[in-house]
């Protein structure tokens, strides 16, 4: 469907990319991932015919239809949301308006919204009304920049589940491990310049990296020996006459092996650091007493009760709208309710992180400057650290917090929150343009903290790794689970099975108290299709068995040249052979890519197979 050949692009004398590859078949779902600034947005620009490479070239099959989604998107005109949602070429189509309508409905729109003006709305909800286009359109290859970053968890679990059943192939770019490893069949790794492809999920991809990088960091290390070997060599005889010529040989031999020497990358390696740790609140931090609140004749709450104790780590959760941003102000106090009580415990100190908090920044402070205004005493090299983990890194702590984009003040107002934390936190969706790196570095910063943290998060992820209490916020009313996400979900599908029961939904052998009728069916008939259905099983297992022999005997032939490919480049006469060094890297790039590839395939049969029994 798509081939990605030998691209290059330079910026500004960085080189971004050099001899990036990559195809695209129908039906995959592949990821690109990478360090901030690795080229992952520009590598979609350029496939999509946006910026230009350097070299290279960027070939579809003819007729594949495009589709885009990117990071940010503003109205145009008076459109209103359905006119986003539905194609020109489509507008008068009964079935693709009633389509857009089903979809709209499903990212969160109201009826009342489709004959609203777009301009009237916020960014992140146009972004909705354009995604919903493209999912209208349905094109053959889907390209997805950043698509969670304005949905709620509820309705990115609905899209979570709308793609896995895409007909199109997918490609795209997000900082959502959870929604990496529900969707993903591919990921494209951007490094030093280059893109490796791995098969699987993020999970997947993560540890055939770390089996990679094993074999990199052995093969760098036999490469350095080798070189401290001959320099010594250089070095005792580099001034004897007799030797000089042999110590140029191995000068030259020691340049040689530098220029062939593997990369191996701590691009991503977990900064080590703690945050201050808050003053003690009491037992109880804050509480809502019979509150009501509404906007205009809308009624949001009234007469709702919430409660928080020190160490809880509570999640909101709830459809779009239910109130959940609204609660987390009215905790706050950024509202006030209009009847009832809010009361901070003994001790309590709140603070609110939302999108806002970005502009109570100095815009004349450099980000090191802003960042170490603090009250609390941390030395200029852990603020450094802490902002390199929140992609400020070199020369970004000197840039002016004026040019800064609105992604980056928001992440410097979270390093800030951090570096002097108050006992209650409240946290609306504080990931947003946070990369993988960063969010685990937000999380670890969490799980360190030993105040009380109520948040509202879309990314699965972070709330698995911090909730340890789940509050559900519907129709006006709090429903709360004293365990973690995966207790929220056990116990809500529990719900909704005792629902479906109790409504005589749930098929059973019993129907108004007698057994269900069983159709008549001859008995001969029947013995042949058992028969047919028993040879059929045996076939696919002989063929299953099959395949894992040959995936075994494939393996086992790997790990032996992965050996013997190590072993020879650790052989000082490997690096006498003009370009030996080199095809033997290549070569155990090749082995290093297809091992996990070849047992991740030989696991899957094994299972297929076991499950048959």
């Amino acid at each position: 469907m798509l081939t990605v050949a030998g691209l290059q692009k330079s910026f500004g004398g960085r080189e971004l990319f050099d001899d990036v590859s990559l195809t695209i078949q129908s039906g995959e779902r592949i990821a690109i991932v990478g360090p901030n600034g690795a080229g992952k947005s520009t590598l979609l620009k350029i496939i999509l015919g946006h910026e230009q490479p350097d070299a290279g070239e960027v070939s579809f099959i003819r007729g594949t239809r495009l589709g885009y989604l990117p990071q940010e998107s503003e109205a145009a005109g008076n459109e209103t949301v359905l006119d986003i949602a539905v194609p020109h070429d489509h507008e008068h189509d009964g079935q693709f308006v009633a389509k857009a309508k089903q979809i709209l409905a499903s990212l969160g729109f109201k009826q009342s919204d489709h004959a609203r003006p777009a301009r009237e709305l916020s960014g992140g909800w146009v972004m909705r009304a354009h995604l919903a286009r493209l999912l209208v359109q349905e094109p053959d290859l889907l390209m997805l920049d950043e698509p969670t970053n304005h949905l709620d968890l509820e309705t990115l679990l609905w899209f979570q589940d709308y793609l896995r059943n895409y007909p199109g192939a997918i490609l795209l770019i997000s900082h959502d491990r959870e929604f990496l490893n529900r969707l993903c069949t591919h990921i494209a790794e951007l490094r030093s310049s280059r893109i490796l492809r791995y098969t699987g999920n993020y999970d997947t991809y993560l540890e055939q990296r770390a089996a990679a990088e094993v074999t990199l960091i052995a093969t760098a290390k036999a490469q350095q020996r080798e070189i401290d070997r001959m320099q010594l060599f250089v070095d005792r005889f580099r001034a004897k006459n007799t030797k000089a010529a042999q110590a140029q040989s191995k000068l030259k031999q020691i340049e040689r092996i530098k220029e062939e020497m593997v990369e191996t990358s701590d691009a991503e390696a977990t900064v080590g650091f703690r945050f201050p740790q808050p003053q003690r609140s009491g037992q109880r931090v804050i509480k809502l007493q019979n509150v009501k609140f509404g906007y205009g004749e809308n009624l949001i709450y009234d007469g709702i009760d919430f409660e928080a104790e020190r160490g809880q780590r509570i999640v909101l959760v709830g459809p779009n709208g239910a109130g959940k941003s609204t609660l987390l102000k009215l905790l706050a106090e950024v509202l006030k309710p209009q009847s009832g009580v809010r009361e901070l415990g003994h001790n309590a100190k709140h603070g609110y992180f939302a999108q806002h908090r970005a502009q109570m920044l100095n815009p004349k402070h450099t980000v090191l400057q802003e960042a170490m205004e603090t009250p609390q005493r941390v030395t200029e090299q852990s603020i450094r650290n802490i902002l390199g983990s929140f992609l400020f890194r070199g020369d970004d702590v000197y840039k002016p917090v004026s040019v800064l984009s609105g992604g980056e003040k928001s992440r410097l107002a979270l390093v800030k929150l951090l570096l002097d934390p108050p006992n209650l936190l409240l946290m609306d969706e504080p990931t947003t343009h946070l990369d993988l790196a960063s969010v685990d570095a937000l999380i670890e910063a969490l799980k360190q903290y030993e105040g009380t943290l109520i948040f509202i998060s879309h990314d699965v992820h972070f709330i698995r790794a911090l909730s340890n209490h789940v509050v559900r916020v519907e129709a006006g009313q709090l429903r709360h689970f004293t365990g973690g996400y995966q207790y929220y979900l056990d116990k809500t599908s529990q719900s909704a099975r005792a629902a479906l029961t109790s409504s005589g939904m749930v098929a059973s052998t019993q129907i108004n108290g007698s057994k269900s009728a069983e159709p008549t069916v001859d008995r001969k008939e029947q013995r042949r299709f058992e028969a047919e259905q028993r040879q059929a099983l045996s076939r696919k297992k002989q063929e299953i068995q099959k395949r894992i022999a040959a995936l075994e005997k494939e393996i086992a032939t790997l790990e032996t040249k992965e050996r013997e490919l190590a072993a020879e480049l650790e052989r000082p006469e490997t690096y006498n052979a003009g370009g030996r060094a080199t095809q033997i890297n290549r070569e155990l790039m090749e082995v290093s890519d297809r091992l996990p590839e070849a047992t991740s395939e030989w696991e899957a049969a094994a299972q297929e197979l076991a499950a048959m029994d």
